[in-house]
């Protein structure tokens, strides 16, 4: 059955969502700790990822016992069934479908018996990008199905498929084979494990409890329970701990390219990536904006929750009053019971409304994290216009959006990016302000404090670091049989991403492959 599904910042406009959230992911071994609760609090920190279902696995050594829903992890959970989960070592999943509908069979974690009797279940944040080539290797060898349709049971049942090897050896051995971005946790009855691609596109943290240790999504997961960071899982590191202790292997090279969007937009602002706190990043992306794109204005607001800490950085930069013109409604997330036409033309007038006293008579810079299809700004500018202002003037602190990620972010269709058919004015035409203006990439690269080199950039400059196959559709419904195959394709006849491009268009939001790099 549909729920609402509380307080998202990425839903704006229910019939037109922004960018969905990468999942979360924690683990944790802890003999002696409530390891059921403790991943249920990571969680609840780590939901902003995921809202479309929650799951927790726990161990007490004997057998894993899994339990998953569709909803909000406060929705999944209670006490009496979080007292039923015992056990020293547990696993969890914040879930938004990047591969596989939203149906109970995909919400996670996966579960899987080996022949020998060993138990495994996997959580995982990220997307591959060989899953159809997975599909057919589990195919071949019969390895039979549990009636998902995601990456993530793949991989599962890979990992469960060789008895003769200890979970610790078969990851070293399935590990290698995929491609994509993946960030995984996953435990047997007594271990528990993390995982983390060569290029370290999502990010995974390892923490400290007084009697174990945790691994998670983001930091504020580690704050929530109590835990003390220890470092980032690197790229291409498996971690295996157990009762003798903690244990750290290599399967690939590094090679990093963490994802730039998590500094704009997914991760949470009290996060630390890489050494940098994202409020701080977010802040400074405000800043280099008021550089770039000074204006003469009034009031500099945000949209509320994604665009403040740049709007702070905006008004800090250009000395212009910081203030509130836009008031969200935080109880009202997706709503599953259909508007009449006459609210339904209210559109975003569910979840935010203007401050009229503030923004009459008033020249606004409004600040934002993206744009996508446009829908959201339109309405915000037209609204605020209504309310009595006299400017506005629309701030964004990322570059525009122009390419699909193929590697755990569910943006829209290309056909849809609003930047892929439309320069910076006719953009700005489309949603009604009376300037745009977008921070450069180059400004977004520094406030993270990273090289560039080090971040993956796909979805703003067509540079795919992680190979896309080549004559196979890839995306989210490519295991349920939705997808169409790209026939009668060779390598050089698609050559790269912008050939694909009508291809890719005309699928709607099934998204066919596609080379490397932009040319």
């Amino acid at each position: 059955m549909p729920r609402g599904d509380g307080r998202l910042s990425h839903d704006l406009d229910p019939q037109r969502p922004g960018p969905q959230d990468a999942c979360g992911v924690f683990g944790v071994w802890a003999p002696g700790e409530e390891v059921a609760n403790l991943t249920y609090f990571g969680l609840y920190a780590l939901q902003h990822r995921g809202q479309e279902a929650a799951g927790i696995a726990v161990s007490d050594g004997s057998g894993v016992v899994v339990y998953k829903d569709l909803g909000l992890v406060a929705q999944v959970f209670d006490e009496p069934t979080l007292a039923s989960l015992r056990g020293h070592v547990a696993i969890g999943h914040a879930r938004y479908s990047t591969t596989g509908a939203s149906t109970w069979e995909n919400a996670q974690p996966t579960i899987r018996a080996t022949s020998s009797g060993t138990t495994i279940a996997l959580a995982h944040n990220g997307n591959l990008v060989n899953t159809a080539e997975l599909q057919r290797e589990v195919a071949e060898r019969g390895l039979g199905t549990d009636g998902s349709t995601n990456d993530t049971s793949l991989v599962t049942m890979l990992l469960a498929s060789r008895p003769d090897l200890s979970v610790e050896a078969a990851a070293l051995e399935v590990l290698p084979r995929l491609r994509g971005a993946f960030s995984f946790v996953f435990m047997d009855e007594s271990t528990l494990y993390a995982a983390r691609d060569p290029h370290g596109v999502r990010p995974l943290v390892l923490g400290r409890l007084e009697r174990g240790w945790v691994v998670a999504s983001e930091t504020a997961a580690l704050d929530i329970v109590g835990a003390s960071v220890v470092r980032e899982v690197e790229p291409g590191e498996l971690i295996a701990i157990d009762a003798e202790g903690l244990r750290s292997t290599r399967f690939a090279a590094p090679e990093p390219k963490g994802c730039l969007f998590e500094y704009v937009y997914i991760a949470r602002p009290d996060a630390t990536i890489a050494g940098r706190n994202v409020h701080a990043a977010r802040v400074q992306i405000g800043r280099q904006l008021a550089k770039e794109h000074p204006v003469d204005a009034d009031l500099v607001i945000p949209v509320p929750e994604s665009g403040t800490p740049a709007a702070i950085g905006y008004a800090e930069g250009s000395g212009i009053t910081y203030g509130a013109g836009l008031v969200k409604n935080p109880y009202v997330g997706r709503t599953f019971i259909q508007p009449s036409q006459t609210l339904r033309q209210l559109g975003i007038r569910l979840k935010l409304n203007p401050l009229r006293e503030n923004v009459r008579g008033k020249r606004l810079v409004v600040v934002d994290d993206s744009i996508v299809r446009g829908n959201t700004q339109r309405a915000i500018v037209r609204m605020l216009r209504e309310a009595g202002a006299v400017e506005v003037h629309v701030r964004i602190s990322s570059p525009p959006v122009s390419w699909p990620c193929f590697y755990g972010i569910d943006f829209a269709t290309r056909a849809e990016l609003l930047a892929n058919g439309l320069d910076n004015d006719g953009i700005r035409r489309s949603i009604g302000a009376d300037t745009l203006g977008y921070v450069s990439l180059s400004g977004l690269i520094a406030a993270t404090e990273q090289p560039k080199t080090r971040l993956c950039r796909a979805c703003f400059d067509g540079e795919y670091p992680i190979e896309l196959p080549v004559g196979n559709l890839i995306g989210k419904h490519v295991l349920e049989g939705i997808g169409r195959r790209v026939a009668n394709h060779s390598a050089d006849e698609i050559g790269s991403a912008e050939q694909l491009v009508p291809q890719l268009d005309s699928f709607g939001d099934l998204k066919p492959s596609a080379t490397t790099n932009r040319p």
